[in-house]
Order: structure tokens, then C-alpha cells, then sequence
């Protein structure tokens, strides 16, 4: 028995635009896998994929098409890790055959994974890149958000953080440059961002140019986001980075996640949980992983014009549990 397989693209539209040191979005391409099985159950699974390596809509629908053919009544995550690289399309299956397990088992997805109840959790809100008017009027309105993630890039850093320690005097700050940065600008600008209260700094230097932060000793931990994908990721950056960023696109779905964060764990590593922008069907499992996490980054539909049916509630900062409508 094999179980059917489909894919589906999307374009989900953004409140407004979303400018990172990458580029500018208007809205968040993502494919949505489906298995069903012969007694009628359906798991999906939604994936962006990692832009920046090449992925898109339409690769991944054709990584997803090609292994669908293969997909029996009791493949396993295992098989997938085999049959697919870390990525987006991955991501996509890995998260539908969690989903129609426990729809299968009639069971949670935790449950299933070994793991305690899912509780609520407190979320970063991002800010992205703008004008310092424009950046002002989203600090502004994230009155309500007592952690809020600001996206950088070379240029623009000290003048944007301070208006929003200017509109955001108690809130708690993190910095995201998205590899825009060199050392030497970092040790630049470290002392500075102490002092405006920045407690976390993500990926300030290109992946691949990472041993330029050995012996750096910042006073700031600094968090590796692009640099960190899979496991095999993890070794070089000991020594450098006090964090990782977990995110299901780029590890590859929620199996490698769970084996991700306990391997780092073991390594001595912080974590963090974020996500390439979605519905909340792609926060759903990202869930899982933020239960341990120190930090985490999951409001990707707020940032939406509107959501998927079931959708997770968010109730400012706190993030509840999916329904099972939704997915696990």
C-alpha cells in the first residue's frame, strides 16, 4: 500500500513589505505537502524553504513529486532523511507524516514523539528593515511585545536600535544583521549595543566566514542562524557561537529538529527556535522544538494578511498550542 502524495504552491501575502539584509518580501512562497492514507486520514505539512540556497516553490514541488512514488503505508522519517536532502521539500513531508501519524494513532503529536504536553510560549516580534520613520511606527505599535527581534544590516544598526529603545524603553531587544556584518564591525559596534540593552545577536558574519569570531570574547552572545542547518553543521561552530537557530526548513522537518536540539544541547550549545516566514501550519511543529528553547521566534503570521483555518492563537507575545484541526 502506498499513500498518496501531493503538493500544492502558495503565495501568502505580508501586512506590508518585509525588508532584510537580503532583500525585501511582499509576501512568503510556500508549498504545502498532503499524504492521505487508505482510510481516509490527511497529514500536511507546509515549507518556504531557504531562499538563499537556492530553493524555491517550484524546486521543491519537483523534489516532493520525485520521491512521492516511493512513499508506503509505513515510511518512516528515517527513509526521508535518505531519500532527500535537508531543505524545504523535506521539511514539507517530514512535517505531513507527523501529522497523519497521530491522525492515524488519534493521538498528539508529542505524544507520539515522546514528548511532554505542548504548553504556550512567549515569541520574539520582528521589526524589520526600514527608514528610522517606518521603524519608529512598528516599534511603536509592538507595545505589547516584551521581546522584539530587529533586523540590521551594514549600514543601518545603531540609529534604527535606538529609536526603538527609544519607543521600547522596558522591552527585552535582540539583533538579527543576517550575515551582514565582519568582525571588525561587530567589535565596533558591541559596546554600544550593550548598552542599549541588546541580550542576543544573530549570524553577524557571513556562514563560512565564521572562525573570524574565535577568541572574540563578546560580551553579547552571539547566535548562528545561516551557518547552523543540520547536525553535521554543528562542530565547527563550538567555541563560536553560544547559540543555534533552529529552523525546519533548513534542518529538513521536525525529525532532524529533535535530534538537532538534543545533539546541541549536548554540545554545550543555547537554543533557539525560528522560522523562514508561513502559516501557522509551519509554526505548528516549530512548537515542539521552542519547548525547549531559550529563545524563541515563531510570529510569522503575524506578520500575514490572514491565516490558515484553525489557525494557532496568539494573544500578544503568547503563543497557544495548535489545535489538531490545524496539524499533530
Amino acid at each position: 500500500m502506498k499513500l498518496k502524495c501531493s503538493s500544492t504552491m502558495e503565495c501568502l501575502p505580508l501586512r506590508e513589505p518585509f525588508e532584510i539584509a537580503r532583500g525585501v518580501m511582499t509576501g512568503v512562497d510556500v508549498v504545502v505537502a498532503t499524504l492521505h492514507d487508505a482510510q481516509g486520514h490527511r497529514g500536511r505539512g507546509e515549507a518556504a524553504g531557504v531562499d538563499y540556497d537556492g530553493e524555491s516553490p517550484a524546486s521543491m514541488t519537483e523534489q516532493i513529486a520525485a520521491v512521492a512514488p516511493r512513499l508506503h503505508a509505513d515510511v518512516t522519517p528515517a527513509e526521508l532523511m535518505q531519500w532527500l536532502p535537508a531543505g524545504g521539500a523535506r521539511n514539507a513531508l517530514d512535517c505531513a507524516l507527523w501529522d497523519l501519524r497521530a491522525k492515524q494513532a488519534a493521538s498528539r503529536v508529542w505524544t507520539l514523539a515522546g514528548l511532554p504536553a505542548a504548553r504556550p510560549v512567549q515569541t520574539a516580534y520582528t521589526i524589520g528593515l526600514g527608514s528610522p520613520e517606518e521603524v519608529r511606527r512598528k516599534a511603536r505599535a509592538a507595545q505589547h511585545m516584551p521581546l522584539l527581534k530587529i533586523k540590521v544590516d551594514a549600514t543601518r544598526h545603531v540609529e534604527l536600535l535606538r529609536i526603538v529603545r527609544e519607543e521600547q524603553p522596558n522591552a527585552r531587544l535582540v539583533v538579527d544583521a543576517n550575515q551582514a556584518w565582519s568582525r571588525t564591525l561587530l567589535e565596533q559596534l558591541l559596546p554600544v549595543l550593550q548598552a542599549l540593552g541588546v541580550e542576543l545577536i544573530e549570524q553577524p558574519v557571513p556562514r563560512g566566514t565564521d572562525a573570524q569570531l574565535r577568541d572574540l570574547h563578546s560580551p553579547i552572545p552571539l547566535a548562528a542562524d545561516e551557518s547552523c542547518t543540520d547536525r553535521g553543521s554543528l562542530p565547527p561552530l563550538r567555541g563560536l557561537y553560544a547559540y543555534i537557530n533552529i529552523k525546519l526548513d533548513k534542518c529538513g522537518g521536525l525529525s532532524e529538529a529533535l535530534a538537532l536540539a538534543r545533539e546541541a544541547e549536548a554540545m554545550g550549545f543555547g537554543l533557539m527556535v525560528g522560522n523562514m516566514g508561513g502559516s501557522s501550519l509551519a509554526m505548528a511543529p516549530a512548537h515542539l522544538i521552542a519547548q525547549d528553547c531559550a529563545y524563541v521566534d515563531l510570529d510569522g503570521p503575524l506578520l500575514l494578511t490572514h491565516d490558515r483555518d484553525a489557525a494557532m492563537a496568539y494573544d500578544g507575545a503568547q503563543l497557544g498550542v495548535m489545535a489538531p484541526a490545524l496539524w499533530g
